[in-house]
């Protein structure tokens, strides 16, 4: 039966992603390759879905800034509970001696952050850094996430230096 329910969340995810991401502007890419960064300053470019409004505007100001080389499709900020569900459903492996507080489903390109974990601004930055390298590298090794991760940030410090909040 949980499994079951399980599975019918995720259907019921996917539908709603997938109307989310139906718009009349829309243009498909002709070479069906991953979204580059110049469209990183489109908005319109991913989803933003569960986020308060600072959460979301803080966490498209860092894309912004950060410039990253491929974009997710989705963002879903989560409760604890609806984050370990999906952690389950989508057999995430957490190495020994690490936490999890948010993960990217690379089939999907979809982030999900445990919104009961998120501590600020500067801690998104940190932690999404590293989801991004993940895109990037399409790959689940952390080490070759940490490595954009740190390229990543390293943007992020520049611009927020040239530009003072």
């Amino acid at each position: 039966m949980k499994l079951a329910s399980t599975i019918f969340l995720l259907v019921s995810l996917a539908a709603q992603f997938t109307q989310a991401q139906i718009s009349p502007n829309a243009t498909p890419t002709s070479t069906g390759s991953a979204v580059s960064s110049p469209l990183a300053s489109d908005p319109g470019a991913y989803s933003v879905f569960n986020a308060t409004p600072v959460q979301e505007a803080a966490l498209r100001a860092q894309i912004r800034q950060i410039r990253p080389d491929v974009l997710p499709l989705r963002i879903i900020f989560v409760p604890h509970g609806k984050y370990l569900e999906s952690a389950r459903a989508f057999q995430l492996h957490v190495p020994t001696g690490f936490a999890s507080v948010m993960f990217t489903h690379l089939p999907s390109r979809t982030v999900f952050i445990d919104n009961d974990r998120y501590l600020g601004e500067d801690w998104l930055a940190h932690w999404f850094a590293h989801e991004l390298g993940h895109l990037v590298t399409n790959g689940t090794k952390e080490e070759d996430a940490e490595r954009i991760a740190r390229q990543y940030r390293k943007r992020l410090k520049t611009a927020q230096q040239a530009s003072p909040r």
